[in-house]
């Protein structure tokens, strides 16, 4: 009898994940991921992880990679003790609602911290980052376009982004360090009239389909169902075709992401460890300590590419 493991047969296993042809579909749960998961679990392992001891000593053969998210503005000022390490990662929400003057604090914060490297996407409340949101959606927000293109005018930019001088800003899109492979999205199944929405289903499959197979760390805004998903009404809110794409096709080693406040922690399915990095709490105190872990450095690359990195703003 053929062995499965997440439901692709282990002869895949010796195929290059970039020659690997596996189609997603989309599940028939989508809409009710409470019910998606409670079918899909009973087939795969899920295990609770210890955090990682951050204190130990950083070695030359590994990068140190330390995540956090969702810090909504709350951080600059906290006094929450960053973890030595080689490469920052943020997985959205670093503001309350996109305000330029925020965005301009938390860079200026980026650029004080030691990190070789900072990597970072946005989040639903990284509302001007969103360059698809209408006109009256900005102005729910107190937010608007006439202000923003004016600010960003007088400071010789063109777009909200470019005010992120001191990290990598991934939109999905890649970055290798010292050739570990990241990709970032900032997407998250509809959530009120936040930023970066997308439906269930058909459209949020379209944007993980775009999640390359050499990903060995997939950062995304939202999570996939059953890990580091559950709200505190009890419900499990992640995104069905995420979970399916990152066990089924990509297989990272690391999926970093925040959202769900109150799922802060560390899991599991076997292969791939879930990291929900969410700094602040449910309510919105930001005490939840940064997560960190090591990757081996592929064979034929260098930390010493980190300081390259260091150098070259386009990284």
């Amino acid at each position: 009898m053929e062995h499965f493991f997440h439901g692709i047969p282990r002869i895949f296993y010796g195929i290059p994940r970039i020659l690997r042809k596996i189609y997603i579909r989309v599940d028939k749960d989508t809409a009710n991921p409470s019910k998606a998961w409670e079918r899909i679990r009973i087939k795969q392992q899920h295990t609770r992880c210890p955090h990682p001891d951050p204190i130990t000593p950083v070695t030359p053969d590994k990068i140190r990679f330390v995540c956090i998210s969702d810090t909504h503005g709350k951080i600059e000022r906290s006094g929450l003790r960053m973890p030595p390490g080689d490469v920052l990662l943020h997985a959205g929400d670093f503001t309350t609602r996109g305000q330029l003057t925020e965005i301009e604090k938390f860079n200026s914060y980026l650029g004080f911290l030691p990190y070789k490297v900072k990597v970072l996407i946005a989040g639903n409340h990284d509302l001007t980052l969103d360059e698809e949101l209408g006109d009256s959606t900005l102005q729910s927000f107190g937010l608007q376009h006439s202000e923003i293109e004016s600010y960003l005018k007088s400071r010789g930019l063109k777009s909200v982004k470019e005010m992120l001088t001191n990290a990598v800003y991934l939109l999905d899109s890649s970055v290798s360090i010292c050739g570990i492979k990241l990709y970032g999205a900032p997407w998250q199944p509809i959530f009120r009239n936040w930023g970066f929405n997308v439906k269930r289903g058909e459209e949020l499959l379209e944007k993980w389909q775009k999640i390359p197979t050499d990903t060995d760390i997939l950062i995304t805004h939202g999570p996939p169902v059953g890990h580091g998903d559950l709200t505190g009404g009890n419900n499990n809110v992640g995104c069905v075709e995420l979970l399916n794409t990152v066990q089924k096709r990509v297989k990272p080693k690391y999926h970093v992401f925040g959202h769900i406040h109150e799922s802060y922690g560390v899991t599991s399915d076997g292969f791939t460890t879930f990291i929900n990095a969410s700094t602040c709490t449910i309510r919105y105190k930001p005490t939840n300590s940064p997560i960190v872990f090591d990757f081996d450095i592929p064979e034929g690359r260098s930390k010493e590419e980190l300081l390259h990195m260091e150098k070259n703003s386009s990284y």
